[in-house]
C-alpha cells in the first residue's frame, strides 16, 4: 500500500509522472512519425532491391551526418524558449525564434556549398559501384532539401517550448502522410508516377520536410494571438546579443550531433567493407530500432523542455524530480522492449522479408537476429544517455556533452573498428561489441555528470530584463 501510495504522489505531483506523459506523448507520436517515415523506406527499399535498401543506411547517415550540425544548432532554440516561458519573458520568445530562423536560412546556403565536396566521401568507402550509385543519388538529394527540415525545426520550438506539443504531433503527421504515399508512388511507378527506386524515397523524404516547414509557417505568423501577445512580425531583427548566445550555446549542441554523426557514419562505412549482406542486416536492424527507440526521444526532448521551463523558474530541485520521473517510465518501456529484442525477434524482422529474395534473406535474417540482441543490451544503457544528456541541455551543459560524446565515439566507434577490419582480423559481431561498449559509457558518463548537480546553476538566457 505505501508504494502504490508512493506511485499516486509521484504521478499527481509537479513534474510527475501526469505531466511528463501529458507533454510528452505528443512529442514520442512526433518522434515516432519520423521513425515510420524511416522504416516504411526501409520495407518499400527492401521490396524494390535489396541493393537499394543496403545504399540508403550509409547514404541517410551520410546526410544527416552534413545536416547535423545546423540542425543541432537550430533546435536548441527549445531551450531558450522553454527558459523564457518558465521565467515570464514572453516578449523574448519571439526574438528567440527569429534568431533560428535566420541561422536556418544561412544552414540551406552552406549545405548547398558544403555538398559538392562532400559527395566524395562516397567514392571514399568504397563499396561495390552499383551500391555508390545510390548512395550519390540518395544523399544528393536528401542533403539538398534539408534545408526545409532545419527550418521547421526552428519554428517548431515556439510551440514545444512552451509546452504546446500537440501542434507538433499533428505537423509530423502530415508530413508521414505525405512521406508514405509518395513513397509508394515513386519508389515502384505507382499511380501515374515515374518508377524512381532509391531517388524516389529521397523525394518523398524532402517533400514530407517541405510540409511541415510549410504548416510550421503558417501556425507561427498568421494566428492574431501570436502577433498580439508574441508580437511575432514585430521581433524580425537581428538580435546581436541573443543570435550569438545560441551560436555559445548551440553550437557544441550542433558540434555533438556532428560528431556523434561522423563517428557513427565511420562505423556504417566499415561494416559496408565487410560486405554487403553485413551492411543490409545492419540497415535493417537499426531501421527496426528506429521505430522502437525514437519514440523515446520523445521523453527525453519532453525531459529538456520541462527541466528548461522549472530553471527558468530556479526550481532546480524540481527539475530534478522531472529527470528521475522520465526516467522511470522510459526505463520500464526499455525493458519490456529489449525483452521482445532477445526472445522475439523474428516479429520485427518479418516485415522486410515479404518480398525480398529468399535466398539471400536467409542470411541477412541471420545476422539480424544476433544484432537485435545487441540492441537488447545497450538499449537499457541509452535510457540513461537520452534523459539525462537531455537535462543537462536543457540547463545548457552542451559543452560536457559535445566533448565527453566525441572522445567516446573516437574510442569505441572509430579507432577500434577500423582497425579490425582494416585489417582483416574482425567481422560485424567484433565491431557491434564496440558499438555497445560506446552506448554503455555514454549513459554512464551522462549519468554521472548529472549526479554532480553543476547543471543546476547553469542558464543560457541570461539575467532577467
Amino acid at each position: 500500500m505505501k508504494y502504490l501510495s508512493s506511485l499516486k504522489n509521484r504521478y499527481f505531483e509537479p513534474c510527475g509522472y501526469k505531466d511528463i506523459i501529458q507533454l510528452s506523448i505528443p512529442l514520442v507520436l512526433s518522434t515516432g512519425c519520423w521513425s515510420i517515415q524511416q522504416f516504411v523506406d526501409g520495407v518499400f527499399l527492401s521490396w524494390y532491391s535489396a541493393d537499394a535498401l543496403a545504399a540508403s543506411m550509409p547514404a541517410g547517415i551520410l546526410s544527416f551526418c552534413i545536416v547535423s550540425f545546423f540542425l543541432g544548432t537550430v533546435s536548441y532554440i527549445n531551450t531558450f524558449v522553454a527558459q523564457y516561458h518558465g521565467s515570464g519573458q514572453n516578449n523574448r520568445i519571439s526574438s528567440a525564434i527569429w534568431q533560428a530562423i535566420y541561422f536556418a536560412l544561412f544552414s540551406e546556403i552552406a549545405l548547398l556549398c558544403i555538398l559538392p565536396f562532400a559527395r566524395h566521401i562516397i567514392s571514399w568507402s568504397g563499396h561495390p559501384p552499383a551500391l555508390a550509385i545510390m548512395e550519390d543519388q540518395y544523399f544528393c538529394i536528401v542533403c539538398s532539401g534539408s534545408g526545409f527540415m532545419i527550418l521547421a525545426s526552428a519554428m517548431s520550438s515556439f510551440y514545444s517550448g512552451r509546452g504546446k506539443t500537440w501542434t507538433i504531433m499533428w505537423v509530423n503527421i502530415s508530413g508521414t502522410i505525405v512521406n508514405i504515399l509518395l513513397d509508394y508512388a515513386l519508389i515502384f511507378g505507382n499511380w501515374g508516377f515515374p518508377e524512381l527506386g532509391i531517388q524516389g524515397a529521397a523525394l518523398a523524404t524532402v517533400a514530407s520536410y517541405a510540409n511541415n516547414a510549410f504548416w510550421f509557417t503558417l501556425l507561427l505568423f498568421c494566428p492574431s494571438k501570436n502577433r498580439k501577445e508574441y508580437c511575432i512580425l514585430s521581433q524580425w531583427r537581428l538580435d546581436k546579443d541573443l543570435f550569438w548566445r545560441l551560436a555559445r550555446y548551440g553550437a557544441p549542441n550542433g558540434v555533438h550531433f556532428v560528431l556523434d554523426m561522423v563517428s557513427f557514419t565511420f562505423f556504417i562505412f566499415l561494416i559496408g567493407k565487410i560486405g554487403r549482406l553485413e551492411l543490409t542486416a545492419t540497415t535493417m536492424a537499426f531501421q527496426i530500432n528506429n521505430v522502437i527507440f525514437f519514440p523515446m526521444m520523445g521523453f527525453s526532448m519532453g525531459n529538456a523542455i520541462l527541466v528548461g521551463q522549472q530553471l527558468g523558474k530556479n526550481r532546480p530541485d524540481i527539475a530534478v524530480r522531472c529527470t528521475w520521473s522520465n526516467f522511470h517510465l522510459t526505463f520500464c518501456y526499455m525493458t519490456i522492449v529489449a525483452s521482445l529484442y532477445c526472445f522475439y525477434p523474428t516479429l520485427f524482422i518479418n516485415p522486410f522479408a515479404a518480398k525480398a529474395e529468399p535466398g539471400t534473406f536467409d542470411k541477412i535474417r541471420e545476422i539480424g537476429i544476433i544484432l537485435l540482441r545487441f540492441i537488447a543490451f545497450y538499449s537499457i544503457f541509452d535510457t540513461f544517455n537520452l534523459i539525462f544528456s537531455s537535462a543537462l541541455k536543457g540547463a545548457g551543459d552542451t559543452r560536457f556533452i559535445m566533448f565527453y560524446s566525441s572522445f567516446l565515439g573516437f574510442l569505441f566507434l572509430v579507432l577500434p573498428p577500423y582497425l579490425i577490419i582494416s585489417t582483416g582480423k574482425g567481422n560485424i559481431y567484433i565491431a557491434w561489441i564496440f558499438l555497445s561498449l560506446f552506448c554503455t559509457f555514454s549513459g554512464l558518463g551522462f549519468f554521472w555528470r548529472f549526479q554532480t548537480g553543476k547543471w543546476k546553476s547553469m542558464r543560457v538566457i541570461g539575467k532577467k530584463a
